[in-house]
């Protein structure tokens, strides 16, 4: 069996997958599907949890492109209380590490769910997702803004006891100048993409005709996101990299490894096959004996070579 495993800032995963935020729920339904097994995965990253309850917004909040997905879901969730005191405990039963993530619209509800997620057996970590917009600052996104940005983690790293992995917006200028900064500020580790913000036309079915305006992920993202990742990686800021976008093969994780990631988030391709994390992490497995390597951590001391 070849070692797959990797340390993020003291969470430590058997293998480098595990779903991107918000495709995969609190884990529940993908418990109950056949062949689908939580304790094959590397990590479990929750839905954008809030401190209250959120309706999310309304239909149509889906829309598939012709290289991925828009979604505009509006961070549907139960609030940080029962997220805590129910959908925690469920995920525990799997012993793989639970990174809760967070977002919120001032700094007190970041805050706040720390506080809350502080005191929660069985969370490893916290995912701050600053792509949320700021009404204290007039709408502008947390994570748009390096200032904003960094006040907003120091305040956290002083009252987290938990890794503050910050998940970062491809939608600046520069992505470098975001990253130095909140890591400065005191993140542990970084998520690098979320979405992309895009707007398409429903082609069919009852919403046909109609606009959405969301985030875009899928295939069509994953150039771009590998050069982010890249970028960051050749900035030299000494914190892990989880990568993010558009990965469906095991190709894909082996192009986000070589640019820096330490690991990496499963999004849009866990609704075209719930089970292609599992495959993943067995074709990463296979992958690496091909090379000579016995362990991924081997693979990557030696320059990631290919399959002779």
């Amino acid at each position: 069996m070849i070692d797959l495993s990797v340390d993020i800032v003291g969470i430590k995963m058997q293998n480098p997958i595990m779903p991107a935020s918000g495709t995969f729920g609190y884990g529940d339904e993908f418990a109950a599907l056949e062949g689908f097994d939580i304790r094959r995965l590397g990590a479990v990253v929750t839905k954008g949890t809030t401190v209250q309850p959120r309706q999310g917004n309304e239909q149509p909040r889906i829309a598939e492109t012709r290289a991925g997905m828009i979604n505009s879901i509006g961070l549907q969730n139960p609030g940080a209380e029962i997220v805590a005191r129910e959908k925690i405990p469920f995920l525990r039963q799997f012993k793989v590490p639970i990174i809760v993530n967070i977002s919120g619209t001032v700094p007190e509800d970041y805050s706040r769910l720390v506080a809350i997620f502080n005191e929660v057996e069985g969370v490893a970590g916290l995912e701050v997702n600053i792509s949320c917009p700021n009404i204290k600052q007039g709408g502008i996104l947390f994570g748009q803004h390096p200032t904003i940005a960094s006040a907003l983690i120091s305040q956290l790293r002083k009252i987290s006891r938990l890794p503050l992995i910050i998940k970062l917006t491809p939608n600046v200028t520069d992505i470098v100048v975001l990253a130095r900064a909140v890591v400065e500020a005191g993140a542990d580790a970084l998520s690098l993409v979320n979405t992309f913000t895009a707007r398409a036309k429903i082609r069919s079915g009852p919403n046909r005709g109609k606009w959405i305006e969301g985030g875009l992920s899928g295939p069509g993202i994953m150039s771009m996101a590998l050069r982010k990742v890249s970028d960051v990686y050749k900035a030299n800021l000494g914190v892990p990299i989880i990568g993010i976008g558009g990965i469906q093969f095991f190709e894909d994780v082996i192009d986000f490894l070589e640019s820096g990631a330490t690991a990496v988030q499963i999004g849009t391709a866990n609704f075209v096959n719930p089970l292609v994390m599992m495959e993943l992490a067995k074709e990463l497995g296979l992958y690496i004996g091909k090379t000579g390597c016995q362990s991924l951590k081997e693979w990557r001391e030696k320059g990631f070579p290919m399959p002779s």
